[in-house]
């Protein structure tokens, strides 16, 4: 192998300064797992250690900004997870890497596979809220994809007994924690897309570190959750606790417990919003009812004011007072002509002229007779007109008409039929004869030909 000649002459500065900026730009940012030793910590507040593994070493260090974000301290001999550039430190020439996050090896591997199955995922799209499905309301059932013997179960049945005890529930059990809960998962999910028993599913467990809720932090439960037909809901862990099943799903419920709280109805807000309801139909039908009853009784009120009975009656009612009036004349005329007859029946007393008394006797029979014929005609015109009027009142009288063998059909809402468009097939008529009413129903309709 042949070694490139480079005849320029590098100063000792130069060569560490090219050899940091080859390093930082080819290797640049690096993930490292390896034994800490030669922890040490001045009063500066940065950290300087040494990463080993069992056949190399490399000098390290984390500045005081960096290390005051960790939760915890390195130990000489504990295994450890660093994000950091790996760098020369020019004024010596030392070989070393710039730390920037840390975290205990077992751990810190997990979170790096968690970090890289994100990002991947997120570039496909599969955390946009356009994918996103929405909650039915109200839930007619719901599917639980859990443990049967965990916390989880035992907390999401308690809130929906209190809350919504008729709400049908399918527990479909599966490990939640373990090598092949992630793939019992992802089956769960496809077995409810494919009975359809719920429209809406719960998924999680209680809490617990990372290693154990690795299981919803596997792609194939990702992908599972995002290819359901039926909305999911991601509740894992504590409200603390992120995974990627909370990204996929169409909600995130912080606890198994507030899933149950968000996709339940609330018993006792549903029977006061029956109650409401109730009330408010109670008041529609009273008015409703009022409403029609004041229409019937207006209708009512009109129907007994046009009938023909009532017609005949106040005919009647006007002849008797014609009659009356009648009565009345005669009578007065009667009285003038007796008052008439005994002034001048006392003028001849008076007067006792034989002559006289005999001519006006004989004037008082005519006028007598006149009077006794005028009162003949007189009462034979009135009686003619009472007879006439009388006449044409029983001609035009339904009665009558009814008494002589005709009847009189009109609907049951009081409408008199006269012509066939009136009515149609199978209408119920009334029928008005002498002595009743007949109630019939139409079964033909013959035209008059």
């Amino acid at each position: 192998m042949s070694i490139k000649q480079n005849n320029i002459i590098y100063s000792v500065s130069n060569i560490n300064k090219n050899a940091r900026k080859l390093l930082e730009n080819q290797i640049g940012q690096i993930w490292l797992t390896a034994e800490v030793s030669n922890f040490s910590q001045p009063s500066s507040g940065h950290w300087y250690l040494t990463l080993k593994d069992d056949r190399s070493q490399i000098r390290a260090a984390m500045f005081r900004n960096q290390n005051l974000k960790l939760q915890f301290r390195p130990q000489n001999g504990s295994q450890i997870l660093v994000k950091a550039i790996l760098t020369i430190y020019e004024p010596r020439g030392d070989y070393q890497l710039i730390i920037e996050y840390m975290k205990p090896s077992g751990e810190g591997l997990l979170q790096q596979k968690f970090e890289q199955l994100k990002q991947t995922l997120m570039l496909e799209g599969l955390f946009e809220i356009i994918h996103k499905k929405h909650l039915p309301t109200p839930t007619n059932s719901i599917g639980i994809i859990t443990s049967p013997t965990g916390a989880a179960i035992q907390d999401i049945l308690k809130i929906l007994q209190r809350r919504d005890p008729s709400l049908p529930i399918i527990i479909y059990p599966t490990q939640v924690q373990g090598d092949n809960a992630a793939n019992q998962i992802s089956h769960m999910i496809e077995i409810a897309n494919l009975r359809k028993e719920c429209d809406v599913i719960i998924i999680g467990r209680g809490g617990g570190t990372l290693e154990d809720l690795w299981a919803f932090n596997e792609e194939i439960v990702a992908r599972a959750i995002f290819n359901s037909k039926i909305p999911i809901i991601s509740a894992v862990g504590h409200e603390t606790d992120v995974t990627i099943s909370d990204y996929v799903a169409d909600i995130r419920a912080p606890t198994p417990s507030a899933a149950a709280e968000l996709v339940s109805r609330d018993q006792s807000e549903m029977i006061r919003q029956l109650k409401s309801s109730k009330q408010h139909i109670e008041i529609a039908m009273d008015y409703y009812l009022s409403n029609k009853q004041r229409i019937f009784a207006f209708f009512y009120h009109r129907l007994k004011q046009q009938h023909p009975e009532l017609n005949l009656i106040k005919q009647k009612n006007k002849l008797n007072l014609l009659k009356q009036k009648l009565i009345q004349i005669i009578i007065k005329l009667l009285q003038l002509i007796i008052l008439n007859f005994k002034k001048n029946e006392y003028n001849l007393l008076q007067n006792n002229l034989q002559t006289k008394i005999q001519k006006h006797q004989q004037n008082l029979i005519s006028t007598k007779y006149h009077i006794q014929n005028l009162i003949i005609t007189f009462l034979n015109d009135y009686n003619k007109r009472f007879i006439s009027i009388y006449s044409k009142l029983e001609t035009v009288s339904p009665l009558l008409t009814i008494s002589r063998g005709f009847s009189i059909s009109q609907t049951l809402d009081g409408t008199i039929l006269k012509k066939i468009k009136q009515v149609k097939l199978g209408m119920t008529l009334l029928t008005r004869l002498s002595d009743g009413w007949v109630e019939s129903k139409i079964f033909r309709i013959k035209n008059k030909i």
